[in-house]
């Protein structure tokens, strides 16, 4: 026997994240779309996403707000027979994001995998935005995530009151995914207890949920898939069985090719970040921004650009996404510490803390790095002058 799932009245006025989502209706500031501080992306981009549907005369899958073509052209950028300009959501090589869409068009779920701040989060979030107009159906997997998280839970008031019952079923993101032919979203995957991960399999392979305190089960709609992430430093802490990998597709997210395309990255992520904040232009600090991408790159790869001295990796990661952050906060430091002119010495502390993350070890590579490298590398005075003030 299978079972509709449909919100009940306390779930109607939320997220499956329990937050108003952006742009919704609720009468309170916060739900206003210029109040959230970080609207959903179905929010955010809601005249670029309207504009794809109305031009978009390609085949759809069932319950797909637009075709594979469009969802791609959504997160790659391009421009519409009206002019409509589609931004960028992802840098990165276009096959990438044509396997992660054409999976979603199957039977077969979505991992994506990469090392931190490879933008993760940021693709699963857009996807899910683009093919169901709704990217709060989401998991936040961590340690302690409950199996309920991915199958459902109970209102114990009602339980207790009137035994097992539809009334007292509280669906979980997955189950709501499942009823209404949507796209589900996981983070951190392999962050969750592997008995936690296994509930997936039944879901994912026979496209059931079944709820046997009621005797019924949730049969999935066409159009249910799931999207999971997963940070491939993590192996060994909660890896995923062979079961539940062979129902993913994997799909790799590299860091950037180049120095130019990580640069561009930072920028307009930046740029959007800022706008948000009111922060000064990227432009005007786009010096400051190669050099974060530069320091972090070199670093990361353990040669200078160059290739004429190889050096020491630091403990972290310094991904794309701290880049953006170190970069971020120099604009802050900038607009209101400073003439709103983003220079050396407002990036110089943030990417301190980025690099020396061991106090001992790493602290010893950053002044190896600094007396080799930069303080001989012509115009860069200023930051080294910057770096080593805050290192001191």
């Amino acid at each position: 026997m299978s079972v509709s799932v449909e919100p009940t009245s306390a779930q109607t006025s939320t997220g499956a994240s329990g937050q108003t989502p952006a742009g919704a209706g609720g009468g309170g500031a916060a739900s206003a779309e210029g109040e959230a501080l970080r609207p959903h992306a179905e929010h955010a981009f809601a005249a670029e996403l309207a504009a794809l549907a109305a031009q978009d005369d390609r085949p759809r899958p069932v319950r797909w707000r637009m075709s594979p073509w469009a969802v791609a052209t959504y997160l790659l950028g391009g421009t519409l027979p009206d002019g409509t300009v589609i931004t960028p959501k992802y840098v990165g090589p276009r096959r990438i994001v044509e396997v992660a869409v054409t999976t979603l068009a199957t039977d077969r779920a979505l991992l994506l995998l990469g090392v931190p701040g490879t933008a993760k989060t940021w693709v699963s979030e857009h996807l899910a935005a683009a093919v169901s107009g709704d990217s709060t159906l989401l998991v936040q997997g961590t340690a302690g995530t409950p199996e309920e998280a991915i199958r459902y839970g109970w209102n114990y008031a009602q339980l207790l009151a009137h035994g097992p019952s539809r009334d007292a079923l509280v669906p979980s993101p997955v189950m709501r995914a499942m009823a209404e032919g949507m796209t589900a979203r996981v983070e951190e995957l392999t962050r969750v207890p592997a008995d936690v991960q296994d509930s997936l399999i039944t879901i994912l392979s026979e496209k059931t949920l079944p709820i046997p305190e009621l005797g019924q089960e949730v049969q999935a709609v066409r159009g249910f898939n799931l999207i999971a992430t997963a940070n491939d430093r993590d192996r060994g802490v909660n890896e995923l069985s062979s079961a539940l990998r062979r129902r993913f597709n994997t799909v790799v997210l590299p860091l950037p090719e180049s120095a130019d395309a990580e640069v561009d990255i930072v920028s307009r992520r930046v740029d959007q970040i800022g706008r948000s904040l009111d922060l000064p232009a990227v432009p005007e600090g786009i010096d400051e921004i190669r050099r974060v991408v530069t320091v972090f790159r070199e670093l990361r790869d353990g040669i200078t650009a160059d290739g004429r001295t190889k050096l020491k990796s630091p403990s972290g990661t310094l991904s794309t996404a701290e880049a953006i952050s170190v970069v971020t906060n120099g604009l802050a430091l900038a607009a209101h510490f400073g003439d709103g002119v983003l220079r050396a010495g407002d990036v110089a502390a943030g990417i301190l803390g980025a690099v020396v993350r061991d106090p001992a070890a790493d602290r010893v590579i950053w002044q190896e790095y600094l007396e080799a490298v930069v303080r001989e590398r012509e115009g860069w005075k200023d930051f080294y002058r910057a770096c080593r003030e805050v290192s001191a």
